[in-house]
Protein backbone atom coordinates (compact mmCIF):
# COMPACT_ATOMS: atom_id res chain seq x y z
CA UNK A 1 0.00 0.00 0.00
CA UNK A 2 3.05 2.27 0.15
CA UNK A 3 2.72 3.52 -3.35
CA UNK A 4 -1.03 3.98 -2.86
CA UNK A 5 -0.71 5.93 0.02
CA UNK A 6 2.09 8.37 -1.39
CA UNK A 7 -0.07 9.06 -4.25
CA UNK A 8 -2.71 10.30 -2.07
CA UNK A 9 -0.81 12.33 -0.14
CA UNK A 10 0.57 14.11 -3.20
CA UNK A 11 -3.36 14.53 -4.66
CA UNK A 12 -5.17 15.34 -1.70
CA UNK A 13 -4.01 18.90 -1.58
CA UNK A 14 -3.99 19.39 -5.17
CA UNK A 15 -7.80 19.36 -6.22
CA UNK A 16 -10.36 20.59 -5.37
CA UNK A 17 -12.94 17.78 -5.74
CA UNK A 18 -13.73 16.62 -2.61
CA UNK A 19 -15.03 13.32 -4.30
CA UNK A 20 -12.53 10.76 -5.57
CA UNK A 21 -14.01 7.57 -7.14
CA UNK A 22 -11.78 4.15 -6.93
CA UNK A 23 -12.61 1.21 -9.00
CA UNK A 24 -11.22 -2.21 -7.07
CA UNK A 25 -11.31 -5.53 -7.98
CA UNK A 26 -13.32 -7.32 -5.14
CA UNK A 27 -10.87 -10.23 -4.88
CA UNK A 28 -8.20 -7.43 -3.51
CA UNK A 29 -7.60 -7.14 0.01
CA UNK A 30 -9.98 -4.38 1.03
CA UNK A 31 -8.08 -4.18 4.40
CA UNK A 32 -5.08 -2.71 3.38
CA UNK A 33 -6.79 -0.06 0.93
CA UNK A 34 -8.97 0.98 4.13
CA UNK A 35 -6.65 1.30 5.97
CA UNK A 36 -4.64 3.47 4.20
CA UNK A 37 -7.33 5.49 2.83
CA UNK A 38 -8.32 6.05 6.77
CA UNK A 39 -4.76 6.97 7.87
CA UNK A 40 -5.28 10.47 5.47
CA UNK A 41 -8.94 10.60 6.74
CA UNK A 42 -11.13 9.75 3.61
CA UNK A 43 -14.05 8.45 4.12
CA UNK A 44 -15.98 5.97 2.92
CA UNK A 45 -19.67 7.29 1.69
CA UNK A 46 -20.56 4.34 -0.81
CA UNK A 47 -20.10 1.47 -1.74
CA UNK A 48 -21.19 -0.92 -4.61
CA UNK A 49 -20.05 -4.01 -6.12
CA UNK A 50 -20.85 -6.49 -8.60
CA UNK A 51 -21.02 -10.33 -8.70
CA UNK A 52 -20.37 -11.08 -12.76
CA UNK A 53 -17.95 -8.62 -13.32
CA UNK A 54 -16.23 -9.07 -9.80
CA UNK A 55 -15.70 -5.45 -9.87
CA UNK A 56 -16.39 -3.20 -6.91
CA UNK A 57 -16.89 0.81 -6.59
CA UNK A 58 -16.02 2.73 -3.57
CA UNK A 59 -16.86 6.15 -3.07
CA UNK A 60 -14.36 8.47 -0.96
CA UNK A 61 -14.77 11.80 0.57
CA UNK A 62 -11.70 13.79 1.31
CA UNK A 63 -12.04 16.09 4.93
CA UNK A 64 -12.92 19.58 3.80
CA UNK A 65 -10.75 20.91 7.18
CA UNK A 66 -8.23 20.18 9.14
CA UNK A 67 -9.91 19.13 12.37
CA UNK A 68 -9.87 15.35 11.13
CA UNK A 69 -6.25 15.23 10.68
CA UNK A 70 -5.60 17.10 13.96
CA UNK A 71 -7.23 13.90 16.35
CA UNK A 72 -5.52 11.00 14.54
CA UNK A 73 -4.17 8.67 17.09
CA UNK A 74 -1.05 7.76 15.06
CA UNK A 75 -0.21 10.75 12.34
CA UNK A 76 1.40 8.85 9.36
CA UNK A 77 1.23 10.12 7.40
CA UNK A 78 2.88 13.60 9.06
CA UNK A 79 1.85 17.23 7.83
CA UNK A 80 4.17 18.34 5.45
CA UNK A 81 6.75 20.99 6.32
CA UNK A 82 5.77 24.82 5.99
CA UNK A 83 8.10 25.81 3.12
CA UNK A 84 7.30 22.76 1.23
CA UNK A 85 5.25 23.87 -1.97
CA UNK A 86 2.21 22.04 -2.22
CA UNK A 87 1.82 23.63 -6.00
CA UNK A 88 5.65 21.80 -7.16
CA UNK A 89 4.58 19.39 -9.90
CA UNK A 90 7.27 19.40 -12.40
CA UNK A 91 9.91 16.90 -11.88
CA UNK A 92 8.98 16.56 -8.37
CA UNK A 93 9.19 13.63 -6.05
CA UNK A 94 6.00 12.35 -4.47
CA UNK A 95 6.33 13.17 -0.70
CA UNK A 96 4.68 10.88 2.20
CA UNK A 97 3.31 14.06 3.71
CA UNK A 98 -0.20 15.49 3.87
CA UNK A 99 -0.62 19.45 3.05
CA UNK A 100 -3.19 20.63 5.04
CA UNK A 101 -6.30 22.07 4.05
CA UNK A 102 -6.96 25.82 3.43
CA UNK A 103 -8.54 27.96 6.21
CA UNK A 104 -8.47 31.28 5.68
CA UNK A 105 -9.92 32.99 2.53
CA UNK A 106 -6.02 34.07 1.31
CA UNK A 107 -5.38 30.29 0.90
CA UNK A 108 -6.13 28.60 -2.11
CA UNK A 109 -8.94 26.05 -2.32
CA UNK A 110 -10.85 27.64 0.88
CA UNK A 111 -13.74 28.52 -1.16
CA UNK A 112 -15.70 27.26 -4.52
CA UNK A 113 -15.67 29.48 -7.45
CA UNK A 114 -18.54 30.60 -9.53
CA UNK A 115 -20.31 28.30 -11.82
CA UNK A 116 -19.10 28.51 -15.22
CA UNK A 117 -18.67 30.62 -17.33
CA UNK A 118 -19.46 33.23 -14.70
CA UNK A 119 -15.68 32.03 -13.07
CA UNK A 120 -14.04 33.06 -15.97
CA UNK A 121 -14.35 36.55 -15.23
CA UNK A 122 -14.50 36.19 -10.89
CA UNK A 123 -11.49 36.50 -9.17
CA UNK A 124 -11.08 34.96 -5.93
CA UNK A 125 -9.55 36.63 -2.69
CA UNK A 126 -7.06 34.09 -2.72
CA UNK A 127 -5.09 35.86 -5.88
CA UNK A 128 -4.43 39.06 -3.42
CA UNK A 129 -2.95 41.64 -5.71
CA UNK A 130 -3.25 39.32 -8.56
CA UNK A 131 -6.62 40.22 -9.28
CA UNK A 132 -5.86 43.33 -10.97
CA UNK A 133 -3.62 41.61 -13.32
CA UNK A 134 -5.71 38.98 -14.14
CA UNK A 135 -8.90 41.15 -14.68
CA UNK A 136 -6.24 43.37 -16.78
CA UNK A 137 -5.14 39.89 -18.90
CA UNK A 138 -8.93 39.18 -19.52
CA UNK A 139 -9.73 42.66 -20.65
CA UNK A 140 -6.52 42.46 -22.97
CA UNK A 141 -7.28 39.15 -25.23
CA UNK A 142 -11.14 39.33 -24.89
CA UNK A 143 -10.33 42.78 -27.11
CA UNK A 144 -7.40 40.93 -29.44
CA UNK A 145 -9.87 37.80 -29.74
CA UNK A 146 -12.57 40.27 -30.90
CA UNK A 147 -10.83 42.84 -32.91
CA UNK A 148 -8.21 40.78 -34.54
CA UNK A 149 -7.97 37.53 -34.28
CA UNK A 150 -11.10 36.57 -35.44
CA UNK A 151 -11.70 38.35 -38.78
CA UNK A 152 -8.53 39.58 -39.68
CA UNK A 153 -5.78 36.95 -39.35
CA UNK A 154 -7.80 34.71 -42.44
CA UNK A 155 -7.99 32.04 -40.14
CA UNK A 156 -11.29 30.43 -41.06
CA UNK A 157 -12.71 29.29 -37.14
CA UNK A 158 -15.42 26.85 -38.48
CA UNK A 159 -12.53 23.89 -38.94
CA UNK A 160 -10.75 24.82 -35.52
CA UNK A 161 -11.29 22.61 -32.75
CA UNK A 162 -8.23 21.73 -30.92
CA UNK A 163 -6.10 24.74 -29.94
CA UNK A 164 -2.96 25.35 -27.87
CA UNK A 165 -1.96 28.39 -26.02
CA UNK A 166 2.05 27.81 -25.65
CA UNK A 167 2.83 30.27 -23.14
CA UNK A 168 -0.97 30.82 -20.98
CA UNK A 169 -0.34 33.11 -18.53
CA UNK A 170 -3.72 33.11 -16.61
CA UNK A 171 -5.39 31.80 -19.67
CA UNK A 172 -7.17 35.25 -20.61
CA UNK A 173 -6.75 34.01 -24.29
CA UNK A 174 -8.31 30.94 -23.49
CA UNK A 175 -11.31 32.47 -21.85
CA UNK A 176 -11.80 34.87 -24.73
CA UNK A 177 -12.51 31.84 -26.60
CA UNK A 178 -15.04 30.24 -24.11
CA UNK A 179 -18.18 31.46 -26.44
CA UNK A 180 -16.38 29.25 -29.56
CA UNK A 181 -16.71 26.06 -30.15
CA UNK A 182 -13.53 25.18 -29.54
CA UNK A 183 -11.43 23.58 -26.51
CA UNK A 184 -8.18 24.98 -25.27
CA UNK A 185 -5.18 23.38 -23.42
CA UNK A 186 -3.13 26.16 -21.81
CA UNK A 187 0.42 25.50 -21.64
CA UNK A 188 2.82 27.40 -17.96
CA UNK A 189 6.38 27.00 -19.05
CA UNK A 190 8.14 25.47 -16.26
CA UNK A 191 10.65 28.25 -16.45
CA UNK A 192 7.93 30.55 -16.14
CA UNK A 193 5.97 32.29 -13.05
CA UNK A 194 3.67 29.14 -12.05
CA UNK A 195 0.01 31.11 -12.89
CA UNK A 196 -1.19 26.80 -13.67
CA UNK A 197 -3.73 27.54 -10.12
CA UNK A 198 -5.06 30.24 -11.91
CA UNK A 199 -6.01 28.62 -14.80
CA UNK A 200 -7.87 25.84 -12.97
CA UNK A 201 -9.58 28.15 -10.54
CA UNK A 202 -11.38 29.97 -14.00
CA UNK A 203 -12.59 26.27 -15.24
CA UNK A 204 -9.71 25.96 -17.40
CA UNK A 205 -7.47 22.84 -18.54
CA UNK A 206 -3.71 23.52 -18.55
CA UNK A 207 -0.35 21.66 -17.96
CA UNK A 208 3.17 22.46 -17.10
CA UNK A 209 5.83 21.86 -20.15
CA UNK A 210 9.21 22.58 -20.79
CA UNK A 211 9.12 23.62 -24.45
CA UNK A 212 13.22 22.43 -24.54
CA UNK A 213 11.55 18.93 -24.55
CA UNK A 214 8.97 17.64 -26.81
CA UNK A 215 5.47 17.48 -26.19
CA UNK A 216 2.83 15.18 -25.54
CA UNK A 217 -0.02 15.46 -28.01
CA UNK A 218 -1.89 12.49 -27.04
CA UNK A 219 -4.34 11.20 -27.65
CA UNK A 220 -4.84 14.40 -30.33
CA UNK A 221 -3.19 16.71 -33.10
CA UNK A 222 -3.95 20.38 -32.92
CA UNK A 223 -5.78 22.98 -35.31
CA UNK A 224 -4.08 26.10 -34.07
CA UNK A 225 -1.19 26.75 -32.01
CA UNK A 226 -0.72 30.63 -30.11
CA UNK A 227 2.68 31.70 -29.26
CA UNK A 228 2.73 35.04 -27.56
CA UNK A 229 6.56 35.79 -27.21
CA UNK A 230 7.15 32.31 -26.96
CA UNK A 231 10.67 32.55 -28.52
CA UNK A 232 12.15 35.81 -26.99
CA UNK A 233 11.43 33.73 -23.35
CA UNK A 234 13.42 30.53 -24.44
CA UNK A 235 16.40 32.28 -26.73
CA UNK A 236 18.52 31.61 -23.66
CA UNK A 237 17.09 28.30 -22.66
CA UNK A 238 16.81 26.32 -25.92
CA UNK A 239 19.90 25.97 -27.96
CA UNK A 240 17.96 26.78 -31.54
CA UNK A 241 14.35 28.60 -32.26
CA UNK A 242 14.55 25.93 -35.80
CA UNK A 243 13.78 22.98 -32.78
CA UNK A 244 10.67 24.24 -31.33
CA UNK A 245 9.59 25.14 -34.84
CA UNK A 246 9.93 21.62 -35.61
CA UNK A 247 8.04 20.33 -32.85
CA UNK A 248 5.22 22.50 -33.79
CA UNK A 249 4.94 21.01 -37.03
CA UNK A 250 5.15 17.84 -35.35
CA UNK A 251 2.08 18.79 -33.33
CA UNK A 252 -0.15 20.83 -35.77
CA UNK A 253 -2.58 18.56 -38.36
CA UNK A 254 -1.63 19.34 -41.95
CA UNK A 255 -3.40 22.58 -42.74
CA UNK A 256 -3.91 23.54 -39.42
CA UNK A 257 -2.92 27.03 -37.97
CA UNK A 258 -0.26 28.95 -35.47
CA UNK A 259 -0.21 32.51 -34.56
CA UNK A 260 2.94 33.80 -33.20
CA UNK A 261 3.20 37.60 -31.41
CA UNK A 262 6.94 38.13 -30.99
CA UNK A 263 9.56 40.91 -30.95
CA UNK A 264 10.84 41.99 -34.74
CA UNK A 265 14.39 40.24 -34.37
CA UNK A 266 13.23 37.04 -33.49
CA UNK A 267 9.91 37.15 -35.53
CA UNK A 268 11.97 37.23 -39.06
CA UNK A 269 14.10 34.73 -38.58
CA UNK A 270 11.32 32.50 -37.60
CA UNK A 271 9.47 33.47 -40.61
CA UNK A 272 12.23 32.50 -42.75
CA UNK A 273 12.37 28.71 -40.78
CA UNK A 274 8.54 28.60 -41.29
CA UNK A 275 9.03 28.96 -45.53
CA UNK A 276 11.77 26.28 -45.51
CA UNK A 277 9.08 24.42 -43.93
CA UNK A 278 6.82 25.38 -46.57
CA UNK A 279 4.48 26.66 -44.06
CA UNK A 280 2.59 29.54 -45.65
CA UNK A 281 2.71 33.00 -44.43
CA UNK A 282 -0.75 34.38 -44.59
CA UNK A 283 -0.47 37.53 -43.22
CA UNK A 284 2.31 39.60 -41.25
CA UNK A 285 1.65 42.72 -39.28
CA UNK A 286 4.33 44.98 -37.49
CA UNK A 287 4.46 47.89 -35.49
CA UNK A 288 7.13 49.23 -33.65
CA UNK A 289 9.30 46.62 -32.70
CA UNK A 290 6.90 44.14 -32.81
CA UNK A 291 4.79 41.70 -34.87
CA UNK A 292 2.12 39.02 -35.32
CA UNK A 293 2.25 36.40 -38.27
CA UNK A 294 -0.76 34.22 -39.17
CA UNK A 295 0.66 31.23 -40.70
CA UNK A 296 -0.56 27.95 -42.25
CA UNK A 297 0.80 24.39 -42.15
CA UNK A 298 0.60 22.78 -45.70
CA UNK A 299 0.43 19.15 -46.74
CA UNK A 300 4.15 19.29 -48.24
CA UNK A 301 6.48 16.86 -46.53
CA UNK A 302 10.47 16.05 -47.71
Amino acid sequence: MGPLLALLCYISPKINLNLFVSVLNILMDYTGISASMASVCWNVIAYNSDDVSELGVKIFQRPASNDEYDLRAKKDPPFCKEEQNKATAWYTPIKHCLHKAPAGIEERGSEWPEEWPKRLETFPDWLGDLQTRVSADHSHWKAVVEKSYLDGLGINWTNIRNVLDMKAVYGGFAAALSSEKVWVMNVVPVHAPDTLPVIFERGLVGVYHDWCEPFSTYPRSYDLLHADHLFSRLKNRCKEPVAILVEMDRILRPGGWAIIREKLEILDPLEAILKSLHWEIVMTFRKDKEGIMSVKKTTWRP
